[in-house]
């Protein structure tokens, strides 16, 4: 199935910067950034939920950096973060509002494609309608992707991957093609996307790796528009230039996809079509290695597993997974966080997880909660093997550096869900 023209209190504190950054040539290459002029291989950011670390530090400003006015959201946000990035791998507490300034990692990625002329593409399932998507009422729900991020490049194809897991950001590529009902700002959405935890992960990207991350996106179903130049502006090589269109789409694949990037750094592509749990997929792509994950977990929930625990809801070309620990809660400098999905301050919508065994120290962010089914009626009587995430798609990236495991498995170090569900509801 195709969708037409598709190819889901206290004053708020937000530092201001003043005038934008230096426009860029095309020859050079977007990167991910840790500060205006520091370019770095890769950045991964963790910001907080509101119980944990509310607020942020920074000046009084009414006006986002990227569009949008200051939300009051009655005091329920967070924009307090930590961040690693192959510059120092360790995670380390950040300073101002993550974001919503050109001298924080996110700001300034960001920035450098939106104040200047970069080709680009964004896409999110939860737009809520600016840009409006064909077919999708304010967002997009299955089989679009359950995928979040932007792509940026040159006239030569270098540039880099943005993951991210906030509904209705970004939502604008270009301070030229702004958006018109809502902010492009973290913190200047309508939407309370700061409430609670939220993760952000960037890459540098030759173009033969680009290439494979527009194949991967294709893969997933990603809910973008490449006819709508507020969140595609094609250009570069007539290669790139071509995938870039066939983007868009529902895509009618069943096979999951691995990549090796010029990095080192393994990207995987779950489609909708294959109707697996996603956490239990990207573990046996990984030759069955235990992970312990965190993302929005909620109804209908997947339980801590065990290499045992029957899983009919599969395909045997994955081979086999191993134990999946659903991580309910971290810390942070002996301060509790709390990771399950839900209304309130102390929950998480990050979505990452951490390899078991210290011989194999990897950390990876996806797109997709652990929420379906592991055989049909797992969580409710009339359930299938296609319900909630199981089908749809979205992408991982599994990054292989022992002092980031080291730094994440002790973020994510706290209580963990039974293996044994409750009753069916």
């Amino acid at each position: 199935m195709k969708n037409h023209h598709l190819p889901e209190e206290q004053p708020r504190l937000i530092q201001a910067q003043s005038g934008g950054s230096i426009p860029e040539s095309q020859t050079s290459a977007p990167t991910p950034l840790l500060d205006q002029g520091h370019p770095v291989d890769w950045w991964f950011i963790f910001k907080f939920n509101a119980a944990s670390f509310p607020g942020c530090d920074g000046k009084v400003s009414k006006t986002g950096i990227f569009g949008g006015e200051v939300q009051d959201y009655h005091g329920r946000y967070s924009q307090q973060y930590v961040y690693a990035s192959s510059e120092n791998p360790t995670l380390q507490k950040g300073k101002g509002c993550v974001g919503a300034t050109l001298t924080d990692p996110l700001g300034a990625t960001f920035g450098q494609v939106y104040n200047n002329s970069y080709y680009y593409v964004v896409w999110n399932d939860q737009f809520y309608n600016d840009p409006h998507i064909e077919g999708c009422e304010k967002s997009c729900g299955a089989p679009w992707g359950h995928s979040k991020g932007m792509l940026a490049w040159n006239e030569a194809g270098e540039g880099f991957v943005m993951q991210v897991s906030t509904p209705s950001w970004p939502a604008s590529g270009s301070a030229q093609y702004p958006r018109q009902t809502d902010g492009n700002t973290l913190g200047c959405i309508k939407d309370d996307d700061i409430e609670v935890s939220q993760h952000f992960f960037a890459l540098k990207l030759t173009p033969g790796d680009l290439l494979d991350v527009l194949e991967a996106m294709q893969n997933s179903s990603v809910v973008t528009d490449p006819t709508n130049k507020q969140i595609v502006l094609n250009g570069g090589p007539s290669n790139i230039q071509n995938n870039v269109q066939e983007l868009g789409w529902i895509s009618h694949s069943k096979t999951s996809m691995k990549a090796k990037l010029s990095s080192g750094v393994t990207l995987i592509s779950k489609p909708s079509r294959l109707p697996v749990p996603p956490w239990q997929m990207v573990s046996a792509m990984l030759d069955g290695v235990p992970l312990r994950v965190a993302s929005w977990w909620a109804h209908p929930e997947i339980y801590s597993t065990t290499p045992s625990t029957p899983c009919t809801c599969w395909n045997e070309e994955l081979g086999k997974p191993g134990a999946i620990q659903i991580a309910t809660s971290g810390n942070w400098e002996g301060k509790k966080i709390g990771l399950t999905g839900g209304e309130g301050l102390d929950h998480n919508h990050a979505k990452i997880g951490v390899s078991m065994l210290p011989n194999t120290p990897y950390s990876i962010f996806g797109d997709m909660n652990q929420q379906g089914a592991l055989s049909p009626g797992y969580a409710y009587q009339t359930q299938k093997c296609s319900s909630s995430q199981n089908g749809r798609g979205g992408l991982f990236f599994v990054l292989d550096d022992k002092t980031l495991f080291q730094s994440m498995t002790s973020l994510l170090e706290g209580d963990s869900a039974p293996t044994t569900p409750p009753p069916k509801k």
